[in-house]
C-alpha cells in the first residue's frame, strides 16, 4: 500500500474549494413521509401511518451534485426533468444547496423521476414512484450535450451518474468521454448495471463489489484473488485507467492501468448507520481530488475517509472538508 501522509491530504483537501465539476445524468426527487403506526386501517389489513414530517431532497445525479457542494466544489448538473411540479421542487432543493441548474432541460413529455418512501419508526412501509426509462428525445438530448459543452471549458472534472432512465444514451456517453479525452480532464463513471460496459476509456469507474460482478458478467466468488482477477477484468474489459471496487466493511481496491497489483485502502468507518448515497459520495471526493492533481491512489485515500464519515450519518448525507481533516491521523 502506498502511504499517503496526512500533510499531503490536508493539501488536496484545501484545493476543493470553488473547482468547478460537471455532473451528468439522471436526477430525481426524493420524497420521504415519516410518521408513526398505532393502528391498522379498518378499510383494509394496512397500518395506518400518522404523519409526523415530510421533506423532499436530491437523489442520483442531483445527490451527486449536492455532495460536490458540501465538499466546497461548484458542481453544474446536466440532466432532465419534466414540466411538473416535482421538476420545480427539485430545482429549488437544488439551488438551495449552490448547485448550478443552469444545465437541467426540462421535457414536455416524460415526467421528473419520482421516489416517494412512506416510513414509519425507520421502517419504510412502502414506495411508489413516478418515472420514465425511455431514452431522452434528441432534441432534450442535443439540449443537454449544448448544455454540456458550454460548461466544459471551465471544467476540471466530470462525473457521470448513470440511474438507467434515460439521460446517458449510447451516443451521448461516447460523445462526453471523447470530449474529456481530448481536454485531458477525469471523468469517473458512477455505473447501471446495464451499461456497464458501454463506458470505455474513462478515468475511473467506481462499482460496488456486487455492481462489479454482476457488469463483469462472471459469478461472484470471495477471496482476494478472485477479487484481483475480477478488477483487472473490469480495466481491461473498458480499457478504463483505473476501476475503484468500493467494499463495504473490506475498504476499497483501486485497480490501475499497468500496474499488476491493486492498492487495497482499509475502511475507516467507526460506526455504520445508513450507507444510503455512501456511493455518491466516494466518486466526489474521488473526481475532485484528481481535479486538484492527487493522484488515483491519493484520490482513494481521501474518497474512503469521506465514505466512512457519511455512512455513520442518517439518510443520504453529505460530508465537509473540515470533518474530514478532522478525522485524519
Amino acid at each position: 500500500m502506498q502511504t499517503v501522509t496526512t500533510k499531503r491530504l490536508k493539501e488536496i483537501l484545501r484545493a476543493f474549494k470553488g473547482k468547478e465539476i460537471i455532473v451528468v445524468g439522471d436526477v430525481m426527487l426524493d420524497h420521504f413521509i415519516k410518521g408513526d403506526v398505532s393502528r391498522i386501517s379498518p378499510e383494509a389489513p394496512v397500518p395506518v401511518v400518522a404523519v409526523k414530517k415530510e421533506f423532499f431532497v436530491a437523489g442520483g445525479a442531483g445527490n451527486v451534485a449536492v455532495n460536490l457542494a458540501a465538499l466546497g466544489a461548484k458542481p453544474t448538473l446536466v440532466s432532465v426533468v419534466g414540466r411538473d411540479a416535482g421538476g420545480e421542487l427539485l430545482k429549488d432543493f437544488l439551488r438551495k444547496q449552490q448547485v448550478d441548474i443552469s444545465g437541467v432541460a426540462e421535457d414536455y413529455d416524460r415526467p421528473t423521476t419520482q421516489k416517494v418512501r412512506v416510513m414509519a419508526e425507520q421502517q419504510q412501509i412502502v414506495r411508489f414512484d413516478r418515472e420514465s426509462k425511455q431514452t431522452i428525445s434528441h432534441d432534450v438530448s442535443a439540449e443537454c450535450m449544448r448544455n454540456f459543452n458550454a460548461a466544459l471549458p471551465h471544467a476540471k472534472g466530470v462525473i457521470l451518474s448513470d440511474y438507467g432512465k434515460g439521460m446517458l444514451s449510447d451516443k451521448n456517453i461516447k460523445a462526453l468521454v471523447a470530449a474529456c479525452r481530448k481536454r485531458t480532464i477525469p471523468v469517473c463513471v458512477d455505473p447501471k448495471i446495464d451499461n456497464f460496459k458501454k463506458y470505455k476509456n474513462i478515468t475511473c469507474m467506481t462499482p460496488n463489489t456486487k455492481e462489479a460482478w454482476e457488469g463483469s458478467g462472471l459469478a461472484p466468488k470471495s477471496g482476494e484473488e478472485a477479487m484481483e482477477n475480477l478488477g483487472r477484468k473490469i480495466l481491461k474489459m473498458l480499457n478504463a485507467d483505473s476501476i475503484l471496487i468500493t467494499r463495504s466493511a473490506d475498504g476499497m481496491s483501486l485497480f490501475e492501468k499497468g500496474k499488476q497489483k491493486p492498492i487495497t485502502v482499509k475502511a475507516t468507518a467507526r460506526e455504520v448507520f445508513d450507507v444510503t448515497g455512501a456511493g455518491d459520495t466516494v466518486i466526489s471526493a474521488f473526481t475532485l481530488a484528481l481535479a486538484c492533481g492527487a493522484k488515483l491512489h491519493e484520490a482513494a485515500v481521501l474518497s474512503n475517509y469521506a465514505a466512512g464519515i457519511v455512512v455513520g450519518k442518517s439518510g443520504t448525507a453529505t460530508v465537509t472538508p473540515q470533518e474530514i481533516e478532522e478525522v485524519l491521523p
